[in-house]
Order: C-alpha cells, then structure tokens, then sequence
C-alpha cells in the first residue's frame, strides 16, 4: 500500500541518490512570515490567520511529548520481558546463544526478532528526503512528494537497533506537534502530518524543510482525510494523535481501527460546553452519552470520552486502557492504549455507569452498567443490579435527573503517572510548559483513583447558605471518619472522597452548629438537610494523612494563565472582528496592527475606523 508506515523493505535502488522531479515553486514573500519556535522544533507563522496555531496549547504539546517519552520506555521493556519468556521456553542448540543476545539490545521488538527484520543504523533511507541541494532546504519553497509516502525505516541511535515508532498526527495544520515529536522522542521513526487543508499542509511542508535534516527524514506531510486514511492504515500506527478543533467524536472510530495493538491514542476535546451539559442532546449525538450539570463536569466530561472511546472500540473487539486523563485550561486530553481481545471486552459494560443527580442538594449516585460474577472457579458477565436510589433524595426530598453512561473505572495509571512525572523532572529543561505541567501531574498524583467525580465544598456550602470550613478542615473531619479523601485536578476546590453522603451532610450539620445560618423557608433543600440530627459527630482534629503532600511541601498544583487571552483561538480562517476583542485581545483582529507596534491603537479608535469604512 502506498504510504504504508510500516513498508520497511528498500531497495537499492531506492537507496541510491537520484534528483528529484521538482514542480515550479511559487513566489513567496518572506517578509509575510515570522519564525516561532517551541522546544526543539521552529516552524514559520503567517501572519493572519490561514493556518491555526494557538500558543495555549504548548502544554498540550508538552504533556503528550512526556507521554510519549514514557510511552517509548515501557514498550521497550515490554518487548524484552517478552522475547526473554519466549527464548527461556524455547529448546534447541544456539537458543541460549540467541538470548544472550537479545538481553544486549532491550529496545528490540518480539515480532521483528521472529521476523528478523532489524534495522541497522543508516541501513535504509528513502529518497524523497535525501537532501539534493541548499535549494531543496528552501523553506518556503513548496516542493515535496506529492502523496507524502515514506517507505523508510528508521533506527534509534540511542539503541543501535529497534523497530522504531510510526506516529499518525491526524489533523496537524503548521505541523509543529509533528516535528516536536520527531525531534525531541527517541525511539520515533516516522511521523504522517495529515491535513485535508491545502494552506495547512503546504505550511507543514515549509516547516519540515526549515526544521533540517531530521524533520525531512522522519516527517511527511500529507494531504488526506483523517477519517479514510486512518480506515486504510487498519492497526498501522502505533501512535495515533487527535487533536481538532472541537469534538473528535467523528474521528474515534477509524482511529481506534488504526492503532496498533497495545498502541497509544492521544485524543482530545475543545467542545467542552457540550460536555459539561450545557447542550445535553447534542452531546447525547456525539458521543452516545448524557451529560449533567454538576460541580464535577469537567472530570465527567473526560469519563464521557472514555466511555465514547471504549464504546468505539467494542465493536472491533478492542478495549481501552486509560493511562493518563486531563482536563486543563479550556479542553480535556486522554492517552489511552488500545488492545484486541473478545473475552476482555466482555467486561466494558462493568467499567461503564449510569449517574443519579439530585435536583436539590449535591448528592449523586452510579450504577453501574454491567457486574461480573465469579462463582466456581467461572465468571459470569451479569446486567447491574439497580436503581441504588429511591424515586425522591432522602437528604433533602427533591427528584433525581439521570445521566451517562460513563466510564467509572480509574482514568488513570498510578505507574504511567509516576513514570511521566519523573521523566519531565529530569528534563524539565527541555519542557517550556514544564511548570504547568509539573503542577497537573503533580494533582493527579495525588487524586484517589477509585473514587469517579468529586464534591465541590463551596457548593455543598451554598446550599446549606451557611459560610465553608476550609478544605483542610473539612478533609480533618472526612479523615476521623474512618474515609479517604483528596483533591482532583479538575477543580481546584473540588474534594474526591469515598464518604457516603449521608457522612458528609453530618459533618456539614456538625459545621452549622457551630456557625449558625440565617433562617430559611421550610421548603428548600438546605432547611430540609439541616431539620436532621446528624448521626454521626464530626471530628476536626489534625489529621496529617488528610493533607496533600505537595501542599505541605510547597509544590504549586494549580497555576494562573500565563498571560491575557489564555484561552480558544478562533478556527482557521476566520475574519476577527473588533467585536471578538474582549476574548482574543486587539492585536488579534485582521488588519490592524500587532502588539509590536509603536502605535498601537486602541479598541475605541479600532471600533469608529471600522464604522467609517462600513459607512463609506
């Protein structure tokens, strides 16, 4: 197939240089460009906005490199557990002689050993990247393959012989993630930049060739539709990268076809108003699940894509793994691995619940979608035993609403979490986002992972209209109780605890007393809670335990945006007017002056120049 990824085989032929058919370059005006660089990788921004670049997302990039760095390490220690149980069974002369060997090389894949499809360093290159001249380096010059093949392997000069990682980036616009990773990840060998823009993949292509000789033999820039390039590359890539502009529901099910087994899928979501269930039907539409309005939305809204990935995957007799999942600045980010197996999909429906959220009060309740029974050394796949509420709250009598499925399973891996966590410490200088995402994984580290959603103490506090303890009090008490208890980092003032509600309204009862509330109409929730005596007393003692460790220790877990208008960009294309200036600043609008000019002019003046030129 053509652009196969994993076509390893060149001829020598292939391997001889011979110049390229090069097409007529267009003219470009220099001056129209500006050099950006962000980590490793430079690439070169038009101004305007033709193709979409939005600074914000550097932690984006960050987190998936460390990922991905992460990512390298274990498959490489997976591959040589496994070729070493498979050469410890195996009988005849020279087998010991074999293994000895393999322990020398520990990034080495099983499939290739069987095959004996080593890739020795320099043994193979493709001549679509061999650089002819200083005029094929041209960066704003236009001309590379036109189907973006590349057929070469590559090898890791860290390892002397691997089969090295072939990534798909789905929807790279400048190609920036492309070449970061390309650049900055050992163990990578190729990278597919698909764009199905004609402006964004010639950019891509400028930047491949302004990033040198590494980029140019890694990275290939193709113009294609994510969705049937990814439904003929089946199980091709070993990582797959979505990142688009709003939702990736339309993406899922041709990317979890083209990940190879025990691959790595990178998929993230900026369409967080639906998912959080300010647009209960369309979210419904696009991911199969119902959201509700609750404190905890955000981590919902990353257990909906779970359960849209899981789901997607089912059908081809795949299940996800989550590894790491992330909400942050405007959108949410999930690194999960994808395996084949038709027994262990049986058990999706037991990681999959429905939510109860009562209308009045803060309490909610899962049930889950399935259950497994083991019983004589079998296991039976059984339907969830339920409801686990009664038609009415017993706290404060109001209805419930019902949501999901979800996924209620941990969203993360406590091992992956420390590994990455450790990988970005020792190379914090090659992250530039290395602070925020220090502090994200650093709150991750810490959340409770049996425990789907959290508590918000201001709300729980709003609705008794009574004045909050502080959360290290609050945590004291949940402590004494004989409960867990920990933040999230979804929301800085949300608390993840394995507490019935019933514990934890008795220690806001316990809280009242002593700081009395004004008086309240019968009916409302707060005065119905507060009409029960609680059943337990709450202790606020010091409890060490219950703190964080980071907070203890001065480790910041939540930061301030690092400058104004942290936040969405506008879509590719897209004519900013002054009327966007309170959410993508001045320098933003199209054809007025940027921030480095002398003049700059204000949103006054920018507001009456466009009334003039609507008038004329």
């Amino acid at each position: 197939m053509e652009g196969d990824p994993h076509d390893e085989h060149v001829t020598q032929a292939e391997m001889s240089f011979s110049p390229r058919k090069t097409a007529k370059r267009k003219a470009v005006d220099p001056s129209a460009y500006s050099i950006l660089k962000e980590g490793e990788a430079d690439i070169l921004l038009q101004h305007g906005n033709d193709v979409f670049y939005n600074k914000a997302q550097i932690v984006n990039r960050d987190l998936s490199i460390a990922v991905l760095r992460a990512y390298v390490t274990k498959i490489q220690e997976e591959d040589f557990e496994k070729l070493k149980k498979k050469r410890k069974s195996t009988v005849g002369e020279g087998s010991a002689d074999v293994y000895a060997q393999a322990e020398q090389v520990p990034g080495i894949r099983e499939d290739d050993q069987a095959q004996g499809e080593l890739v020795i360093s320099g043994s193979a290159c493709n001549e679509n990247h061999l650089v002819a001249s200083t005029a094929d380096c041209d960066p704003l010059s236009t001309d590379v393959s036109q189907d973006g093949s590349n057929n070469a392997n590559y090898s890791d000069s860290t390892t002397g012989t691997s089969k090295l990682l072939h990534i798909l980036e789905a929807l790279s616009a400048s190609g920036l993630r492309a070449l970061r990773y390309a650049r900055e990840v050992d163990g990578v060998g190729s990278v597919t930049a698909l764009d199905n823009d004609k402006l964004a993949v010639e950019a891509c292509k400028r930047n491949i060739r302004l990033n040198g000789s590494v980029a140019i033999s890694k990275v290939q820039a193709v113009l294609a539709d994510a969705r049937a390039y990814m439904l003929t590359h089946e199980k091709q890539f070993d990582v797959v990268d979505i990142d688009p502009y709003g939702s990736p529901s339309v993406f899922l099910d041709s990317a979890v076809q083209s990940v190879a087994d025990g691959g790595l899928l990178m998929c993230t979501a900026t369409d967080m108003a639906v998912l959080c269930g300010n647009n209960g039907e369309v979210c419904y539409s696009k991911y199969g699940s119902y959201p509700l309005r609750g404190k905890y939305c955000h981590e919902m809204a990353l257990r909906i894509l779970l359960s849209c990935i899981e789901s997607h995957a089912n059908r081809y007799k795949r299940h996800v793994v989550p590894l790491l999942s992330i909400s942050v600045d405007f959108y949410i980010r999930v690194f999960v691995r994808i395996f084949t197996s038709a027994n262990a999909v049986k058990a999706s429906p037991s990681k999959l619940s429905y939510m109860y959220q009562c209308v009045g009060c803060d309490a909610f309740h899962l049930q889950p979608v399935g259950r497994i029974v083991h019983k004589n050394n079998s296991v039976h796949y059984m339907p969830g035993i339920g409801p686990p509420i009664l038609p009415e709250c017993r706290h404060c009598g109001r209805h419930f609403n019902m949501g999901g499925p979800i996924w209620s399973h941990p969203i993360h891996d406590p091992e992956w979490v420390s590994s990455i966590l450790e990988g970005i410490v020792a190379l914090k200088k090659r992250y530039p986002a290395y602070e925020k995402i220090h502090s994200v994984l650093t709150a991750v580290s810490e959340e409770l992972l049996d425990v789907p959603l959290y508590l918000s103490l201001h709300a729980l506090s709003a609705t008794l209209k009574c004045t909050p303890p502080s959360a290290s009090l609050f945590r004291y008490a949940i402590a004494n109780a004989g409960y867990r208890i920990s933040g999230t980092h979804a929301m800085a003032l949300g608390l993840k605890t394995n507490a019935p509600m019933d514990v934890v309204w008795d220690i806001m009862r316990c809280w009242v007393k002593t700081h009395p509330v004004k008086s309240q109409p019968r009916e409302t929730s707060g005065s119905v809670i507060l009409s029960k005596e609680p059943t337990l007393e709450a202790n606020f003692s010091k409890v060490q335990s219950a703190l964080s460790k980071a907070q203890t220790k001065g480790v910041p877990r939540f930061l301030p945006n690092p400058e104004e208008f942290w936040g969405p960009k506008p879509r590719a294309g897209r004519q900013i007017t002054f009327k966007h200036a309170s959410l993508f600043g001045v320098t933003a609008i199209n054809g007025f002056p940027s921030q480095n000019d002398s003049n700059e002019e204000s949103l006054e003046e920018i507001e009456a120049k466009q009334q003039k030129q609507e008038m004329a």
